[in-house]
């Protein structure tokens, strides 16, 4: 490993990290940033280890979004955390079987369909329609809350902890969209939240806290079907990628947080269709 494979990894582990967690498609920056640009299966010699290398950062991004969440976390299996203003000590009604409820639909598609996925829709112009098809789902999800807002004056979204079961499941309806590459989860997610009438910062807690288990659980069990690849010499690459990734999707979430009941989604779906024009630009200039 020499220091411009060490910057390589760093640089990927920050895509991964900035975008995981953002409704702009970790898959479509991947796209262009690795496959298109820094073609990391070459620097590797390897396809296999550089598609475990994409599994290892997107563990750094879950660790990022185990702390933050942490108390609530914890709180969903009944262990309240002093000193935490996020957790509700009274009244609370998330519970884990909320978020069990909300990962059925996507755990149960994504088993049934997995090698169909992997096989026909990981191309670009799949994840082109993806990038679109999310965009124009972020804008319908904010037209909705305007419209809202005019007829009533105000929108009065529900919050985390009202979540209910039926939509708790019909969030989980929505993350099946992600399942087709470019989507984005939490894309995909939250626009499915705030059409069901959840606040947005609402809607994005609960899109991360089920990210949590499902993403944790599909990186272990493929990280485990490749360790053979996990040898001494690539070994410093993905720390750097592991790293990289932690700190950068510790201060995206952090940052979209805090973002997201200001600005909305039109903005990220505006940004997502530059996205997609960009990779089409790129790919149809390489081929």
């Amino acid at each position: 490993m020499n220091i411009w494979d060490l910057i390589v990894a760093l640089i990927l582990g920050l895509v991964e990290g900035l975008t995981e967690f953002a409704p702009v498609s970790s898959t479509g920056h991947m796209i262009i940033v690795d496959d298109m640009l820094l073609k990391s299966a070459e620097l590797l010699n390897s396809q296999e280890v550089a598609n475990t290398f994409k599994v290892v950062i997107q563990l750094g991004s879950v660790m990022a979004a185990v702390i933050v969440f942490w108390p609530r976390l914890l709180s969903l299996i009944g262990i309240q955390t002093s000193g935490s203003s996020e957790v509700p000590t009274e009244g609370r009604r998330l519970r884990l079987t909320h978020v069990i409820i909300g990962l059925i639909p996507a755990m149960i598609l994504g088993l049934l369909f997995e090698d169909f996925i992997d096989t026909y829709l990981f191309s670009v112009e799949t994840v082109l329609i993806g990038l679109v098809g999310g965009a124009v789902l972020m804008i319908l999800a904010d037209l909705k809350v305007r419209r809202e807002v005019r007829t009533k004056g105000a929108y009065e979204g529900v919050p985390l902890d009202g979540i209910n079961y039926k939509q708790a499941f019909l969030i989980g309806l929505f993350q099946c969209i992600a399942l087709w590459p470019g989507f984005s989860r939490s894309g995909s997610t939250i626009s499915g939240g705030v059409l069901l009438g959840l606040k947005y910062r609402a809607a994005a807690d609960f899109t991360f806290i089920m990210a949590v288990p499902i993403m944790a659980g599909a990186s272990a069990v493929s990280l485990l079907k490749k360790m053979d690849v996990l040898t001494a010499d690539v070994i410093p690459f993905f720390a750097v990628g592991f790293i990289s990734a932690f700190i950068f999707a510790w201060i995206s979430i952090r940052f979209f947080l805090a973002l997201i009941n200001r600005i909305k989604l039109i903005p990220f779906a505006i940004y997502r269709i530059l996205l997609a024009t960009v990779i089409m630009v790129v790919y149809m200039s390489i081929r």
